[in-house]
Order: C-alpha cells, then structure tokens, then sequence
C-alpha cells in the first residue's frame, strides 16, 4: 500500500507560469546521486502547511533534492537580466535554480525553489550545481535573518549527496529548498526594458502589482510633468529626451506607486542589514528583490570588528559593496529599476519624486532602529551626534559589532544589576575582571567619555527604569549572529558527514537574542589566530 503524500493534499499553483512563456523556460530537475538531508526547518515546513513529520518521508527527500517533480508544482526557470558590480550585464537568469511551484501556506502564497538542482538555459558558463560549504552558509543565514526579524528568503531544507563540484577545489554538490512569495528581481524588469518590449514590462510589472501591491491601484496621484522618455544606454540612469507618448497619467499611476512601494520597502530592509552589520557582498541588481527581502546569501558576512569600510567579499576588490556604502547602492539599484519602469511610465518626475522618498524613509527607519539599540524611548535633536561619534568610537578600536551593542545595556553605571545576571545575559563574554563595553575598546578613556555622555543622554529620557531599557535592549542587539568562523565549525562537520553542528547552530540562531548556557565560544568574538576566512562569489 502507498503511503499517503505529504505534498498531495497542499493546495498548488504557479501563477508565475500564468505569465507568458517568454518569462521562463520549463524543464525538469537534474537528480543528485543518494541524496542525504542535512536539515529541515520545521518552522518554514509550517508556513507551507506541511506537518513536521512529512520532513522525515521519502518524498519530501525526493523533491526537495529534484529526484523528482513536486507533485502538482509545473517546474521552470526564470530569465532575468542586470547590473553586476555597476556594469550591464545582459541577460542573466536561473543558472542553477528551480522553480517547483506554488503552495497555499496558512498565512499566504509560497513559491518553492531549488538551488542547486542542475543547469538550465540560463546557466551560460555554469554547471547548475551548488556546493555543501556555500549551502550551509545559505541555509544557516535566511534563518539567522528570519530569527533577526529581517525580511528574508527561508530556507526550507539542505541536501547533500555524492557529486563532485569543480570551485576552486573539488567539492560536495548540495541542494537548498528555499521559499518566498516571489523571487522577481530587478533584474525582470531591467530585461524587458533593455529589450524595447513595454508589453511584456507592463504585464510583468500589472502581474506584481496584483500578487503584491494591490494598493498600489488604490493610490491615485496625478503627475503632470512633461512626457520623457529613457535614452538607449540602459546602463546609465536619467538621460532624457522628450517624446510623443499620449499615455495618461492615470494609466500609469500603479507603475509609479509600485516603484514608491519598493523604495520604502528597499530603503526599510538596508537600515536593517545596517544595524546588525550584515554584508551582503553582492548587490547586483538581480539579486536585489521586489518585495524588498533579502535574497541570494553568496559571499555575505556579519561584522566582526567594526570597519564602516568592511568587504565581506574578496572578489568586491573596489569596495563597491562594503558595509558603508550598501544604502547607497540601493539607491543606484532602484534607480536601475526607476529606468526600466520609464519604459511604461513616459514622465520623468513621478519616477523621480519616487526615487526621492529613499533617502528620508531609510534615515527614518535607521532613527527607530538605532533608537531602539541605544534604549531611547524617543528620538531627541542631538542623538545623532551622539551615534556619530559611537561609530568613531568603534572605527578607532575595532570594537566588536555586535558586542558593543549588547554590552551597552550593561555598561558601568547604567544598571543595579547584579554581576551574576550580568554575565547570564552577556553569554560568558565578559566576568568578574570585565567591564562591559568600556574593554572592548582599545582607547578606554574615550569609551567612557562616550559613555559619560550616553548616560547625561539617559538622565534626559526618565521616562524608563533602567530594568525596562535593559529588557528593551537585550530584544533588539543580539547576542548571537553567524560569524564566518562559527558558520565555518558547521561546514566542515558537514563536509565529515556530521550535521549535528547545523543544527545546533540553526537552534541557536532562531532566537539570537536569548543566552544560552553552555555556548558561550557562540556569543564571542573570534579568538585571537583565528584564521581569516574569505569568501567569493563563486560561493
């Protein structure tokens, strides 16, 4: 008798195949030799309605490591163009990934994709494989981010199997399932503008607004600038010429609410990745979402000693992507997207009054945040100054990013707490012959002239007990984040045949912000020898 399926009684779709078929490629899976799972986060099994007990089935094993098709899923990849490292790239697409279909999860709609489940028309040079060690980084981080609160891609399983995979040695191939309302880039629109085919932008672009951004039809706003339209160089942003389009604005409308729409959502998720020191390292325009989440985890990192200059990927020899300039970039990548909705949008200045809200929505959402890390109930003429030179502060010694935050809620002076719920809350990063956050600094003094300062700043804000900032504080600066050298204890456990180190950081990175008796090594910084690890694109 066959036992019953665990995909079988989920509710499928795939709208994204009710687009033309010019958007995609259908094509079924490559199969790995003996696939093994090395996770499954039951937590991501629930978003799509599957029982924790289906990750333990065969079937779940066949289809999340492409053995065989989701049933009722219409597998297929993608097209896509973009911009890497700020230079035109052509057309692009899922070189190595799947789309297995839709499912109608308890709180939304949820495509399914393999990573790593062979080549398809898009994967030019490329062999459609992935790689244990780049796949455990990618599995661990969407749940270090999601346990971050930071909008997300989630990972729902990794596999792992026999196949050699040529990088720069040969490797382990591996397979990570991966979910998200939709995996559209700026780069889909960026394609069919670079191809003059404003019918096949607006259909992309009517398809999101529907799944996505329904008041994005809502929003009615007139725009009565002259009509413009984008020069041929899609590589370049704001050359204008005027032409005779007789589009009306209200036809037009939900393109400009759309692009304003990803601003705010764009401008929100890079003040997040700014406040927990996460690198992405490659923000090409097809890796940047739609839906303003973070997506395509390949050389990114979490800071260990502040650098404002920071690399995380040793092929970014420019720094086009370091830690300070990543605002920045988005901003250019929305522009990127701004030009291809020109396409469809003849006016220039609705795009461009889009485009404008970037800057104040991200100082905005970076005021709340870092409000919160600091304790504040509320954000005073003076408070920025008063982070400027805490950023100073940590340039000057490589304070531990992480760290520095944490400790601050238990700085000298700040607290009755007792030693003992000190070091509980800290993890065993500092003890009795520590002083919090003043000895992560080199230059002492300085740090409690900060820190005398942040104090007469607290003595302004009465309206908190010091018991409420703390509680408050420990909420938002986490304790744990997925440093490159604990991410690399899981790699190679894995690589042995060992995933009891996935796990055990998986279960640790779901709630960053809780000490955890016994993982003290977790919550430090990296001991000093530690080797230097560096990460590429080609992870």
């Amino acid at each position: 008798m066959t036992s019953p399926s665990c995909f079988e009684p989920l509710v499928k779709a795939n709208t994204f195949a009710s687009l033309p078929s010019d958007f995609y490629t259908r094509l079924p899976t490559t199969p790995l030799t003996a696939p093994r799972l090395v996770h499954a986060s039951a937590e991501v099994a629930a978003v799509l309605g599957l029982p924790t007990e289906a990750l333990d089935t065969q079937e779940f094993l066949d289809v999340v490591s492409g053995t065989k098709p989701m049933p009722g899923g219409d597998t297929m990849a993608a097209v896509y163009s973009g911009h890497q490292f700020g230079v035109w790239a052509g057309q692009l697409g899922d070189g190595r990934a799947h789309l297995l279909g839709e499912i109608q999860g308890p709180d939304g709609s949820f495509e399914v994709q393999l990573k790593g489940a062979g080549m398809t028309p898009y994967s030019r040079m490329g062999d459609g494989r992935a790689v244990l060690r780049s796949s455990v980084r990618e599995y661990l981080a969407s749940h270090a981010m999601r346990g971050l609160g930071i909008p997300t891609t989630q990972a729902l399983s990794l596999v792992s199997a026999r196949n050699p995979v040529r990088r720069e040695t040969l490797e382990t191939a591996a397979v990570v399932a991966r979910v998200a309302p939709s995996f559209i880039r700026f780069g889909s629109f960026e394609h069919w503008a670079a191809r003059r085919r404003p019918d096949l932008l607006r259909v992309l672009a009517d398809y999101v607004i529907d799944r996505f951004y329904p008041e994005c039809r809502d929003e009615s706003h007139s725009s009565t600038a002259a009509d413009t339209r984008i020069s041929d160089d899609t590589s370049t942003v704001g050359d204008i010429s005027t032409t005779g389009d007789t589009t009306t604005a209200k036809d037009y409308e939900p393109y400009v609410q759309l692009l304003r729409a990803v601003v705010r959502r764009t401008a929100t998720l890079m003040a997040s990745w700014q406040v927990v020191g996460f690198c992405h390292g490659v923000m090409n325009t097809d890796n940047m979402s739609i839906l303003g989440v973070t997506l395509d985890y390949g050389p990114y990192g979490f800071m260990d000693g502040f650098d404002a200059k920071h690399i995380c990927n040793h092929t970014d020899s420019g720094g086009r992507y370091a830690w300070h300039a990543q605002p920045a970039v988005a901003h250019w990548n929305l522009y990127q997207l701004a030009n291809s909705l020109h396409e469809i949008v003849p006016e220039t200045e609705p795009l461009k009054a889009a485009l404008d809200e970037y800057e104040a929505c991200f100082l905005g959402a970076m005021q709340a945040r870092m409000s919160q890390k600091l304790g504040l109930s509320t954000w005073q003429a003076g408070d920025e100054t008063l982070i400027d030179d805490l950023w100073s502060l940590m340039q000057a010694s490589h304070a531990d990013f992480t760290l520095t935050f944490r400790q601050l809620a238990y700085a000298p002076g700040l607290t009755q707490a007792s030693q003992e719920q000190i070091e509980r809350d800290l993890g065993g990063t500092v003890n009795a012959n520590l002083l919090p956050f003043v000895d992560l600094f080199v230059d002492r003094a300085g740090a409690q002239a900060w820190l005398s300062r942040y104090s007469a700043r607290l003595c302004s804000d009465p309206t908190q007990h010091w018991q409420e900032r703390v509680a408050g504080m420990l909420a938002v600066n986490p304790l744990y984040v997925l440093r490159n050298h604990i991410a690399q204890q899981a790699i190679e456990a894995a690589e042995k045949g060992d995933f009891s180190e996935v796990e055990r950081q998986y279960e640790l990175l779901r709630d960053p912000f809780q000490a955890r008796a016994g993982l003290e090594a977790y919550a430090a910084a990296p001991p000093a020898g530690a080797p230097h690890l560096e990460v590429s694109c080609s992870s």
